[in-house]
């Protein structure tokens, strides 16, 4: 399993399944990332969180944590 967080600066990624309950799952699909989204890693800050991405056509930055939640191919 590979999540979106091991996805390196520059790659694209499909998603194939989240992880997580209630409100955490329902915050990270509230954002566009949903089951076939395509993601692009765009940046990741210097300490490493958060990590910049470009989903559906616009801008997000996401927590290291509800990264890992993403399973993606």
């Amino acid at each position: 399993m590979k999540t979106l967080k091991e996805v390196k600066i520059g790659k694209t990624a499909v998603v194939k399944k989240l992880h997580g309950e209630g409100a955490v799952k329902r915050r990270i699909m509230d954002m566009g990332i949903t089951k076939g989204a395509t993601i692009l890693v765009r940046k990741v800050a210097p300490l490493g969180d958060p990590i910049e991405l470009r989903v559906r056509g616009y801008e997000l930055s996401i927590r290291k944590d509800d990264a890992g939640m993403v399973e993606v191919e």
